[in-house]
């Protein structure tokens, strides 16, 4: 029942834009790590004479996989019931912003999961309207490899040095090498521009 009265208020939500009430978001497009921790926001136009009972919120995900609830606001009462268990313990929002016009959640320990178009409607006395922006999480940087040990340098031993004829041959193949860079990069040259010729 609670989630029919959930999608009741959902299409009730988005139904229709009033013209003089606008919801925009801080930011469109947010991208961090998964295990750190992010802040999304909302602004509306507040109205003081208006009565916290008439504020209607109610935000999801729209993912691949599936919509979740993130938060709602039903008659300025907070049902944490409704909140997808996918955030259960990791969303916390700021109550002292919302009368200035503005919703904003701290969601904790993000996962990969957490990607998607995070959307908010609301519904107040004097307007309805609706905000999203995406979020990306990304995996988390491999842990930095701990640095190998240094070695001493070993004495070097006469039979150990380079002999003239080795080092020869070194610099033969290095010259060849390059050489052969230099004429791959000159063919790959003359085809673009007989491409580019031919267009």
């Amino acid at each position: 029942m609670k989630m029919i009265c959930s999608i009741l208020l959902l299409l009730s939500l988005t139904s229709c834009v009033s013209g003089a009430f606008v919801v925009t978001v801080k930011e469109t497009f947010y991208q961090a790590e998964e295990n750190h921790n992010i802040t999304l926001e909302w602004m509306f136009p507040p109205r003081t004479s208006s009565s916290p009972k008439s504020l209607f919120i109610l935000c999801y995900l729209f993912s691949d996989l599936k919509t979740s609830v993130l938060f709602h606001l039903h008659g300025g009462v907070e049902d944490p019931e409704s909140q997808d268990e996918q955030f259960a313990g990791r969303v916390r929002w700021d109550k002292d912003v919302l009368r200035d016009g503005r919703i904003r959640f701290h969601i904790s320990r993000l996962r990969i999961n957490d990607s998607g178009v995070y959307q908010c409607d609301m519904k107040t006395g004097y307007g309805k309207a609706s905000g999203m922006c995406r979020l990306k999480v990304t995996a988390a940087a491999d842990e930095p490899k701990p640095p190998r040990p240094t070695m001493r340098p070993q004495p070097e031993s006469p039979t150990m040095r380079p002999q003239p004829e080795s080092l020869g041959r070194i610099y033969l193949y290095v010259g060849l090498g390059a050489a052969l860079l230099v004429l791959c990069t000159g063919l790959y040259f003359a085809f673009l521009r007989k491409r580019l010729v031919g267009l």
